[in-house]
């Protein structure tokens, strides 16, 4: 079993960062490491398998040697955070399909609707521990 949930994320986009900056401030147990999609330890990670997770089109969550995307990735994040997080699991119910679709539709949009960076976030001090 692995110490720690990774999550992978697309270091340019501003939604991606905000969620990622939340996460952190959630996190009271230190649970979590990140990791840009564009870095080489995601390549690494995710060397064996689908190309589709490098595309940076979803979030990945990678937690006891299994691999969660989309609407999973984001489900399984929030059930290990406390408080107003833990609602999100109410999203369980939709069908993955109706879910999926819904997160594809912000995917596609958030570079317009949120904006990007013109490079991946550097970590602060204080947060580089949690970056792999």
């Amino acid at each position: 079993m692995e110490k720690h949930g990774i999550i992978l994320f697309d270091g340019v986009c501003n939604l991606c960062n905000g969620f990622v900056q939340k996460i952190i401030k959630a996190d009271s147990q230190d649970f979590f490491r990140f990791a840009s999609l564009q870095s080489e330890t995601a390549k690494t990670l995710l060397a064996n398998h689908p190309i589709e997770y490098l595309s940076l089109k979803t979030i990945v969550y990678i937690e006891d040697g299994r691999i969660y995307s989309k609407s999973d990735a984001a489900l399984r994040i929030a059930a290990h955070l406390k408080g107003a997080w833990r609602l999100t699991h109410l999203a369980s119910i939709f069908p993955k399909t109706f879910r999926d679709r819904i997160y594809d539709i912000i995917a596609k949009n958030r570079y317009q609707w949120f904006g990007r960076q013109q490079q991946c976030m550097v970590p602060t001090a204080e947060l580089r521990s949690k970056f792999l």
